[in-house]
């Protein structure tokens, strides 16, 4: 088949899919920046910050699980683009609502539907820019589209050292609005157009688990992202509580979730470019999951022996940048028929596995009458065990044409 497919990673595509993922992500992680500010400007105090912050924590990922459901059948059935207008419509104004709160659990309400709202960006994204370019050149696409989300989440950082956290979300829904106004409604990839007029099941979640090596494929997505969350999620939105455990003074959660972005924005970078220059996903994504796995241990080491986590958060950030290669990986592991309802699910079900890693770790705790941190540190191999296990399991795609259906 003939389809239009840009050259050059500088098209619209790549900046309507980037400019999405940054606000996308630049509203994901307001959360984990204001969690103690904004709770007790609503009156939570003293242990409560932890586990109220952490329920409202997975009623968000909820909402992303839910909502990656939701996004990836309808872009698979109806397209890319009209997730990519309708998820940003919806996380827009749940922001801008959840300038409003005045109690914990609207706070919880608002944070689902944002949820919901940000599943679709990052999976129709991401497709739309794989398969609009060329084979060649489609990895330099999603690491732009990549490296901008990860601008987007230093830019929380950075609000939540400038911002109260009213106007913060006030000003993400208003981003969201602002992106909308610039989009263009015509740059649904042909590809996807073709597909479109076939006679074939699409967006559908009974084929996509009809086949045993296709479910184990799907799987293992999800748990090579995995990390990534772990990392960001727990680690560093935990830190003053891990640093209180441990008698660290004078640590800024701002700074070390802002270093941790900046080392996924360099690793995003650099795995990308690597990724193109060695011709291969698989054996990048393993790299960096090795040095991910050895600077976690580092920041453990660290904790545990009551020193500074501002660089181990930079260095944890740089082993989770395999982010741009993974998302482009998954997206190339699946037909046109499923891609973005696999896309979309596993980059929302590997965020919202918080969900499961928080019970899990409390779990662990009170079992083993263990710490907060050594709980973490359990959770974490476990982890990183299956990240590098279903790396190893997956099929190489780079240079796979995209021009296929799921039967």
């Amino acid at each position: 088949m003939n389809h239009k497919v840009y050259h050059s990673p500088f098209n619209i595509a790549v900046l309507a899919a980037g400019l999405g993922f940054f606000i996308d992500a630049f509203d994901l992680f307001l959360f984990n920046v204001y969690r103690i500010p904004s709770l007790k400007d609503l009156g939570v105090s003293g242990a409560a910050l932890t586990t109220v912050g952490e329920r409202l924590l997975s009623i968000q990922m909820l909402g992303m699980m839910v909502g990656g459901i939701l996004s990836g059948v309808v872009a698979d059935k109806k397209g890319r683009v009209a997730v990519m207008f309708g998820s940003i419509l919806l996380y827009s104004i749940a922001n801008i609502v959840n300038g409003f709160v005045t109690d914990v659990n609207t706070y919880a309400v608002i944070r689902f539907l944002a949820g919901v709202g940000l599943a679709g960006e990052l999976g129709a994204g991401i497709t739309l820019v794989g398969e609009s370019m060329s084979i060649k050149q489609r990895g330099y696409g999603t690491i732009f589209v990549a490296t901008l989300g990860a601008l987007g989440a230093i830019t929380a950082g950075l609000a939540g050292a400038f911002l109260p956290w009213r106007q913060a979300f006030i000003l993400a829904g208003v981003a969201g609005f602002f992106l909308l106004f610039i989009r263009v409604k015509n740059m649904e990839s042909s590809l996807f157009v073709s597909v479109k007029q076939k006679n074939t099941s699409k967006g559908s979640i009974a084929l996509l688990f009809s086949n045993k090596k296709r479910v184990l494929k799907y799987l293992a997505c999800i748990a090579m992202g995995v990390p990534i969350w772990y990392s960001v999620g727990l680690l560093i939105t935990l830190s003053p509580e891990l640093a209180a455990l441990h008698h660290i003074s004078g640590l800024n959660l701002a700074v070390c979730f802002i270093l941790f972005q900046c080392g996924i924005a360099t690793g995003d970078l650099s795995s990308g470019v690597i990724s193109q220059w060695t011709k291969t996903r698989k054996w990048v994504i393993f790299g960096f999951m090795i040095f991910g796995v050895l600077s976690t241990g580092f920041h453990f080491l660290n904790l545990f022996n009551g020193l500074a986590l501002t660089l181990t958060s930079f260095l944890m950030g740089l082993g989770c940048g395999y982010l741009s290669v993974f998302v482009t990986s998954t997206s190339e592991q699946f037909g046109t028929n499923l891609r973005v309802t696999v896309t979309a699910t596993v980059t929302n079900f590997m965020r919202g596995a918080v969900t499961i890693l928080i019970p899990f770790h409390q779990w662990i705790e009170h079992q083993f009458n263990l710490s907060l941190s050594s709980g973490l540190a359990i959770t974490g191999m476990l982890v990183w065990t299956l990240a590098i296990f279903s790396v190893l399991m997956l099929p190489d795609t780079y240079g796979k044409s995209m021009d296929y259906l799921e039967e």
